[in-house]
């Protein structure tokens, strides 16, 4: 069966998933990059993201490689995309992270705003959907062929997705980190009433890792 997963989403110890004043030089806000120092580290990481060799090995590596297992495609919130705003301007922009991106499944980005799919290289195609996040789990369910959809953020997308009690699963990794201001994660949801329980959790140096999921599942 097909879950819907968010999966290596690391929080400060404020409660921000971002730091404020996301730009081209910061893509996740000031002083963001600091809260990710568990997964830069890890092996994982240094070959599904950075596709080079090395890294560390051990709990958080294996943590990291969880979030990888059995996907088939990712939902994004426009900001994941990159930092345009309005309507489309530059079809020359193709994401954040070059011709190669890590996903290499179909993503599927939630905007306001038509624009055609763009195929990039190592197996990801963007798909731009404007009617939401439903048309968005519909169309990810499709092209997933049975495997796991990965929501990957920012945080106004997590939320509506979490309101709507559409995500099965959730690791979130608290890191040592304060920002002071950002993108909060959990700003207007109520875990407990959307029956979500923390049923691990595990410790590191440079995280400690929990995961949620709802009662009975």
């Amino acid at each position: 069966m097909t879950m819907v997963r968010v999966e290596s989403l690391t929080v400060s110890l404020d409660g921000y998933i971002a730091g404020p004043d996301q730009s081209l030089e910061n893509p996740l806000g000031i002083g963001g990059t600091e809260l990710h120092t568990w997964a830069f580290s890890t092996r994982t990481f240094q070959e599904k993201v950075l596709g080079s060799d090395g890294g560390a090995t051990g709990v958080d590596d294996e943590i990291a490689a969880r979030g990888f297992s059995n996907i088939g495609a990712w939902i994004l919130g426009r900001n994941m995309f990159g930092p345009i705003r309005g309507p489309w301007q530059d079809d020359e922009w193709k994401g954040w992270w070059g011709d190669s991106p890590p996903y290499h499944v179909p993503a599927f980005i939630l905007t306001h705003f038509p624009r055609d799919p763009i195929q990039m290289d190592g197996g990801t195609t963007f798909f731009f959907v404007t009617g939401g996040i439903r048309e968005a789990l519909a169309l990810a369910r499709d092209a997933a062929g049975g495997k796991d959809i990965r929501i990957g953020g920012g945080a106004n997308t997590i939320q509506q997705f979490l309101r709507k009690g559409l995500i099965d699963e959730m690791h979130i990794a608290v890191a040592p980190v304060i920002l002071g201001a950002g993108e909060r994660l959990f700003e207007g949801v109520n875990l407990r009433e959307l029956g979500y329980i923390c049923k691990e959790q595990i410790g590191t140096e440079l995280a400690t890792h929990y995961f949620i999921s709802r009662a009975g599942g």
